[in-house]
């Protein structure tokens, strides 16, 4: 029997767990506002809290850390607030953040997600782009001198540094410890954008040393439209809600939550940390195998990010002379559902900015595309799509000839 579809594009969005879909249609079928006293809000509100407990145990977190959001990107903007305050002794040793002063800067990598490049509460005068190498990592050195330049001219001032842990379309890891490490030693506040990471490799909110940290349902086998802002154990406050009304999220974001996604959120979150002893070696085996194959039957492929550590399930390549738009549709044609990079950009092929800065040619860039692997996938989806990948290239290269012959 011929496989009908491939799907290869988990960091856009992995399918639902069977027993996510499970657990969502069970507190579906039960009515109950979860900020009702009687029997039926109390079960509402169990299920909020058993998933707060999960999701927090994903990333080594207390469940009262936990921030319930409409998403990533929302997360993401609450993170981004120059209300943002410390209210404990931040987690790293020699950390010389003071709650009292404050946030006049806001500093995001220059290959961040398009929610963190928007600024959140920032106005853009106020943003920097902090620049990366040729292979996509945040440069260091950069970093920390533009650090000691802000603290000798604006001592009296504090700054927000967000980072992301993985790029979504490279896979490139950032080094969050060492620039955690950073922030705090100069006095400042960090962020990090988990979204890509959680579920994929373990990791710990108080071992990264960061304040606050995103995560998405999507990304792990849960439901869309449902995500976290995970606040560090030594306590954060963020100033203002974002969302305001009523007292939901303890305060913190108002509106009544969404008791199904978030119950999916909270079985996807437990069965991902199952998992995380086993499956990053598996998505290695998968990644490494297809970029093998790839480079033996086309040698003038561009592999994206290579030369940094990536995330075990990413692989960004473009082949010269080819365009991404032209080969997303043979190899959707063919049964294969891959990428171009971020998916939030209203499914249309643009050009990547994070692409651009990491000074890829732009004749390069426009051919570049993502493959992400996942919970559901296995080697005969490597099989399948190099077979379509070879056959869309061989078609489209003979009519690039053709058109020259004639």
């Amino acid at each position: 029997m011929t496989r009908a579809r491939v799907y290869l594009d988990f960091n856009a969005t992995a399918p639902l767990r069977p027993e996510v879909l499970a657990a969502m249609t069970q507190a579906l079928a039960q009515c109950g506002n979860p900020s009702s006293v009687h029997t039926e809000g109390r079960a509402a509100h169990k299920r909020i809290e058993d998933a707060r407990a999960q999701v927090a145990a994903l990333v080594g977190a207390r469940a009262e850390d936990v921030i319930f959001t409409a998403g990533g990107s929302e997360a993401n903007t609450m993170a981004l607030t120059p209300l943002v305050r410390l209210t404990g002794a931040c987690s790293i040793n020699g950390c010389k953040v003071e709650a009292s002063r404050p946030i006049t800067r806001l500093f995001i990598g220059a290959t961040e997600h398009p929610s963190v490049l928007a600024g959140g509460g920032f106005a853009s005068e106020y943003i920097e782009r902090i620049p990366v190498d040729q292979a996509g990592v945040l440069q260091l050195e950069w970093l920390a001198d533009r650090l000691a330049s802000f603290v000798q001219n604006e001592p009296e001032a504090s700054f927000l540094v967000s980072v992301q842990m993985a790029n979504s379309e490279t896979g490139v890891l950032q080094p969050i410890r060492e620039i955690a490490a950073l922030v705090h030693n100069a006095g400042g506040i960090i962020h990090t954008d988990a979204v890509q990471v959680a579920g994929r490799i373990a990791i710990d909110i108080g071992e990264l040393g960061v304040d606050m940290l995103t995560l998405s349902a999507h990304k792990l086998g849960g439901p869309q439209g449902v995500g976290a802002l995970i606040l560090a154990a030594h306590g954060v406050d963020l100033g203002a809600p974002l969302v305001r009304g009523g007292g939901q999220e303890r305060g913190r974001r108002a509106g009544t939550e969404n008791v199904a996604g978030i119950a999916g959120f909270g079985v996807a979150a437990e069965l991902a940390l199952n998992d995380i002893n086993a499956y990053p070696a598996r998505l290695y085996s998968l990644r490494d195998g297809f970029e093998q194959r790839l480079f033996a039957m086309l040698p003038q492929a561009v592999l994206f990010g290579g030369e940094a550590p990536r995330l075990g399930n990413t692989s960004a390549f473009a082949v010269p002379g080819l365009k991404a738009e032209t080969m997303l549709m043979a190899l959707d044609l063919a049964g294969v559902a891959v990428s171009s990079g971020s998916a939030c950009s209203s499914g249309k092929v643009r050009r990547s900015h994070v692409l651009e800065a990491m000074s890829v040619a732009p004749d390069v860039a426009e051919g570049a595309l993502r493959v992400s692997f996942g919970w559901s996938s296995c080697e005969s989806d490597v099989e399948f799509f190099v077979t379509a990948l070879e056959k869309a290239v061989g078609m489209l290269i003979s009519r690039q000839k053709g058109r020259h012959a004639a």
